[in-house]
C-alpha cells in the first residue's frame, strides 16, 4: 500500500518521463537520434556552465510565476493573470528606479524591488476584490487583465517612458549600482533565483504550520465550513490575491532588474503561463516547485543548445514542451483510492495463493 501511494505521488514524474518518451517519436520523425538530441538537451541546460546559467536565469520568473499560482489555489482559486502581474510588477520597479530621486543603491535598489510586488499585488487584488465582494470569476477576471497590463506596459514603454531616439519600444537603462547581484560570474545569473527559492521554502512552512495557512486550506475545501468556523474568508481571497499579485510583479521586477536593465515592450516570454505548468508539475507543493521551475526552464534553455547542436526545428522542440504540458495536466486527473488498491492487492494475493495451492496439489498428483 505504501509502495502505491507512493509511485502516485511521483506522477507527475512518470508524466514527465512518458513525454519526453513519446516526444522521442518526433524527433526520430524529424531524422534525429533521440539519444543524441536528449543528450544535447540535458547537457547544454545542467551540465554546461553557460548552460546552467541560462537555465537559473529563466528558473527565476518561472519560480515565481510558480508560487503566484499555488498560493491562491491552496484556496480554491485559480489565478491565470500571473502574466499581467509580471507586466506590472516590471513597470513599477522600473518607474521606481528612473523616474524617483536619485538615492544610495542599498536604499532605493530595495524600494524598487518592493515597488515591483507592490505593483504586482495591487493589479492580482483588483480580481481578488471582485471575487471577494461582487461574486465575479477570478479566472476570466485575470485572462483579461492579462492583456489590459500587456498593452498598458507597452504603451508606457512605447511612450511616456521610451528612451529618445530608441529603435525598439523601451526605457532608459536603469542604472548599474540597481541591478540585481550576480551570483555565477561572468554570466547572467542573477539573485532573483535565490530569492525565489526562500519564498518557495516560507510558503511551505506558512501554508503547513501557520493558522493562515490551515484557514486557507479549510477556505479552498469548504467555504461554507470555513464561514461557520468564524474564517474571514472574503479577507483571505482579497489577501491571498494581493500576494499571488506580489510574487507576480517580483517576477516582472527581477526580470528588469536582474537581466533587461530597462522596461521593454513584451518584456515576458509568457512565464506567467509557465507559472501554471509549474504550480501542476509540483502538485501544487511549494517545496516542489523549485524543482519543477528549474527543470522546465532546462528544458526552455537546453532546447536551443539542442537545435544548434543536432539541427532539431524549434517546431519538434515546442511540441515536446507541449506534450510535457499535456501528459502532466492528464496525469493530475488521476486519483488515488486507498480501498480500491487494498481490494486489488487483497484480490491479487488470494490469486496467488490458490495458484500456489494448485500447483502443490498438481505436485502431489503426479506423484
Amino acid at each position: 500500500m505504501q509502495a502505491a501511494r507512493f509511485l502516485f505521488m511521483l506522477r507527475p514524474l512518470w508524466a514527465v518521463l512518458l513525454a519526453l518518451f513519446v516526444g522521442s517519436g518526433l524527433i526520430l520523425l524529424a531524422g534525429v537520434s533521440p539519444i543524441a538530441a536528449y543528450g544535447e538537451l540535458f547537457k547544454g541546460a545542467f551540465l554546461d556552465y553557460w548552460g546552467l546559467a541560462g537555465t537559473l536565469v529563466k528558473t527565476s520568473p518561472i519560480l515565481l510565476a510558480g508560487l503566484a499560482v499555488i498560493l491562491p489555489l491552496r484556496g480554491g482559486l485559480l489565478n491565470i493573470g500571473v502574466e499581467g502581474q509580471i507586466y506590472m510588477g516590471g513597470l513599477a520597479a522600473a518607474a521606481a528606479a528612473l523616474l524617483l530621486p536619485e538615492m544610495p543603491a542599498i536604499i532605493q535598489l530595495p524600494i524598487c524591488v518592493l515597488a515591483g510586488a507592490l505593483g504586482g499585488g495591487l493589479w492580482g487584488m483588483i480580481p481578488g476584490y471582485l471575487k471577494a465582494y461582487h461574486g465575479l470569476n477570478e479566472v476570466i477576471l485575470t485572462i483579461l487583465m492579462n492583456f489590459i497590463a500587456i498593452n498598458f506596459v507597452s504603451y508606457i514603454a512605447g511612450g511616456p517612458m521610451m528612451q529618445e531616439g530608441a529603435p525598439y519600444p523601451y526605457s532608459n537603462e536603469i542604472r548599474q549600482d540597481l541591478w540585481l547581484p550576480i551570483i555565477m560570474p561572468a554570466t547572467d545569473a542573477h539573485a532573483g533565483v535565490a530569492i525565489g527559492v526562500a519564498l518557495a521554502l516560507i510558503m511551505f512552512f506558512v501554508l503547513r504550520y501557520s493558522t493562515a495557512g490551515f484557514a486557507l486550506d479549510m477556505v479552498g475545501r469548504n467555504v461554507n465550513a470555513a464561514l461557520y468556523a468564524g474564517v474571514p474568508v472574503k479577507g483571505y481571497v482579497v489577501g491571498v490575491m494581493f500576494v499571488a499579485g506580489a510574487l507576480g510583479g517580483l517576477a516582472g521586477a527581477f526580470e528588469v532588474l536582474g537581466l533587461k536593465y530597462r522596461l521593454y515592450h513584451h518584456f515576458s516570454s509568457g512565464y506567467g503561463f509557465d507559472g501554471i505548468v509549474v504550480a501542476f508539475l509540483a502538485s501544487i507543493n511549494p517545496l516542489l516547485a523549485p524543482l519543477a521551475a528549474f527543470f522546465l526552464a532546462g528544458l526552455k534553455a537546453g532546447a536551443l543548445v539542442m537545435q544548434r547542436a543536432v539541427g532539431l526545428e524549434s517546431t519538434v522542440i515546442e511540441a515536446i514542451q507541449g506534450l510535457v504540458i499535456i501528459f502532466v495536466a492528464a496525469s493530475l486527473g488521476w486519483k488515488y483510492n486507498a480501498e480500491k488498491w487494498a481490494a486489488r492487492l487483497r484480490g491479487r494475493a488470494r490469486l496467488d495463493a490458490e495458484l500456489g495451492d494448485t500447483l502443490r496439489h498438481d505436485g502431489r498428483a503426479g506423484k
